[in-house]
């Protein structure tokens, strides 16, 4: 079994997934393939892992490393798995003209990896990558999974579903966590709790939830409604207060896919809702000084080990491996799954993983207040994607006009002038759109 890793110079996110890999007895006799096109931050993700490897399974699994574009296909041979964790244009200088250039605007972000004139942007440079691996994968390895970890999710793994022959999931850390992180913060246990959840990525729904069978959900409303203070969940919560449903990801996340957090008119709403813009920036800033302080622990030390993480990909490689079932929150087509939903959107179900691969669970119609705040979000991945695929401007502008924060803040106008001068400044990290 041969599994690719797209983006391995991520050494800190290599660790988990990889790790979790070395970690599990069924999987340690692999071929590992770290890819990047940083060839120093991929010799640190190969130092950590032999040391891994050493310390995890006595170096039965087999690792190489592939630098720069022309190693892709070599990296990408004959691979089971390939798992794609890239980031086109990195902090500086994409992420940063994301943010800035939408300021002059008065369009202000938290996180614009998602959805946003930062996410639209972040998928309108990684689809044409993501094409490319596809078309490589396609000559050299057509069999292989791709799991894809990258944002914006439902962009990437949408156009990958819709315009490849690949078999690709989108996976993200949000349901994982999603039950945890509400109980917790209202004060309750989860032993014995059980939930479902089904949306979109990053604005899924918490649809149920109980505990040995009986409702919590109205328990956590009243401890929800009761709470004085502020604390970091606050849009969350309004969110479940008003549509009645707690969502998967964070607050700062979600105060971006609507227009009711972020307004020029109403800064108290920024106050009241604990809602922090510029996050992403401050974020990988402290990323950048924290790998600094890190690179040497992790790549230097020889008694380096791990535990094995709640990340999807080890779990999933494993079930299908060993056909023994494994549960996920993926991100699919939506065949027939969520029928309120379009049926070209990407949507984030319960799967089943076995020997058959993934088998997405039908859920049928989400209450139609959900159904209908995940269109909104759905209207401008749908037009991103097919900006990226026809490399028409004019679908850059729609998949904008129809962004729910991006259309509640500009004018046409405005917004037209802000994708241009985006178009501009990223240069050749975009193609040339006619």
């Amino acid at each position: 079994m041969k599994i690719t890793f797209l983006g391995a110079g991520s050494t800190v996110f290599a660790k988990n997934v990889l790790g979790d890999i070395l970690a599990t007895p069924a999987l340690q006799q692999v071929d590992i393939a770290l890819y990047d096109i940083d060839a120093e931050r991929l010799n640190d993700s190969w130092q950590m892992l032999n040391n891994l490897n050493a310390n995890l399974c006595q170096g039965k699994a087999r690792i190489e490393k592939y630098a720069g574009v022309e190693q892709r296909r070599r990296a990408l041979q004959g691979a089971s798995y390939v798992i794609n964790a890239i980031q086109v244009g990195g902090y500086d200088p994409c992420t940063i003209t994301d943010f800035e250039i939408a300021k002059k605007y008065g369009l202000r972000q938290t996180i614009a990896d998602t959805l946003g004139i930062g996410g639209i942007f972040r998928a309108l440079r990684t689809i044409p990558v993501m094409l490319d691996f596809a078309r490589d994968m396609e000559e050299v390895c057509p069999d292989a999974w791709l799991l894809n970890y990258t944002n914006p999710m439902a962009s990437l793994t949408g156009a990958m579903l819709r315009h490849t022959g690949i078999k690709t999931v989108g996976l993200c850390h949000s349901v994982q966590v999603c039950a945890e992180t509400l109980l917790k913060s209202v004060d309750m246990s989860t032993d014995g709790v059980k939930w479902q959840i089904a949306g979109i990525n990053h604005m899924a729904w918490l649809l149920n939830i109980t505990r040995d069978g009986e409702d919590i959900y109205p328990e956590i409303k009243r401890r929800a409604l009761a709470l004085t203070e502020k604390h970091d969940d606050m849009v969350r919560h309004e969110i479940m207060r008003v549509f009645g449903y707690y969502v998967t990801e964070s607050s700062e996340h979600n105060a971006e896919y609507m227009p009711y957090w972020i307004k020029r008119h109403y800064p108290e709403l920024i106050e009241r809702f604990n809602i922090p813009l510029d996050e992403y920036s401050r974020r990988c800033i402290e990323q950048i000084d924290r790998w600094h302080q890190q690179r040497d622990k992790l790549t230097q030390n020889e008694n380096l080990s791990h535990a094995r993480s709640h990340e999807y990909a080890s779990w999933m490689i494993e079930a299908m491996e060993t056909d023994v079932p494994y549960k996920i929150g993926g991100n699919v087509l939506n065949h027939g799954l969520i029928t309120n939903l379009p049926a070209e959107a990407c949507v984030e179900v319960p799967c089943l993983v076995d020997g058959q691969g993934v088998t997405p669970c039908y859920v049928g119609d989400l209450p139609p207040q959900l159904a209908a705040l995940n269109r909104t979000n759905i209207n401008t991945q749908l037009l991103t994607i097919e900006a990226a695929v026809t490399q028409k401007k004019e679908h850059i502008y729609h998949a904008a006009l129809l962004d729910p924060h991006t259309s509640a803040e500009l004018s046409i106008d405005d917004t037209v002038k802000l994708c241009d001068e985006l178009i501009a400044a990223h240069g050749d990290w975009l193609p040339a759109y006619r």
